[in-house]
């Protein structure tokens, strides 16, 4: 993938800002919370949006992800992809997958750990003909050294360069406000930007 996708991360953010954001050119948009989601998917539905599902999945939200989300960002667990393979319209085109991986590993994050992981669940979704397996998505530990942010990036890009990983899966989904340049320098495809777009988030 030869594009950057800028991501709007509009959670708790009030659907009059998704529309202005959209006036302004932007198209993606990604929300972590699903009921917010599918409720702004509802108010947004006259506007030709792209959504992006990034938060944790409960398996009992998965048919509403399935239903009103076009990518998902976290998928670590077979039985979650499976249950989205199987919830997932016929209507629509499949649902876009990215891997979550936990590369650095972080005790407090969830997605996959080892590279043996990573292509045993890549090989298992390649087989759920409802999902299109697209990349992988990382968020590193928090750092203010913008060498130290590469570095970071460089070895989670480098998880695409895996033996036994289809070549077709080229999407990085790395990057946030805080560390966006460093990501894109190191070839993420994707990134999620919430602050820079809309401001600190409303509590």
């Amino acid at each position: 993938a030869s594009d950057i996708r800028l991501i709007a991360v509009s959670k708790t953010k009030p659907f009059e800002a998704i529309r202005y954001a959209f006036a302004a050119g932007i198209t993606d948009f990604g929300e972590n919370y699903v009921a917010e989601g599918v409720e702004k998917r509802r108010l947004c539905s006259d506007l030709d949006i792209t959504w992006h599902f990034l938060g944790p999945v409960q398996s009992n939200k998965t048919r509403h992800i399935a239903e009103n989300f076009d990518w998902i960002h976290s998928i670590d667990r077979l039985k979650t992809a499976s249950r989205l393979n199987a919830q997932r319209p016929v209507d629509k085109a499949p649902l876009n997958v990215c891997l979550q991986v936990n590369i650095p590993y972080e005790e407090t994050k969830s997605g996959l750990t080892t590279t043996s992981e990573l292509v045993e669940l890549a090989s298992a979704i390649q087989q759920l003909e409802r999902l299109s397996l697209r990349g992988i998505m990382a968020i590193p530990p928090p750092c203010a050294d913008p060498h130290l942010q590469r570095e970071q990036f460089k070895l989670i890009a480098s998880l695409l360069n895996t033996d036994g990983l289809p070549n077709h899966v080229d999407e990085l989904s790395m990057g946030m406000s805080g560390d966006m340049e460093a990501a894109i320098a190191e070839g993420s495809t994707m990134v999620r930007i919430g602050t820079d777009i809309f401001g600190a988030r409303y509590t």
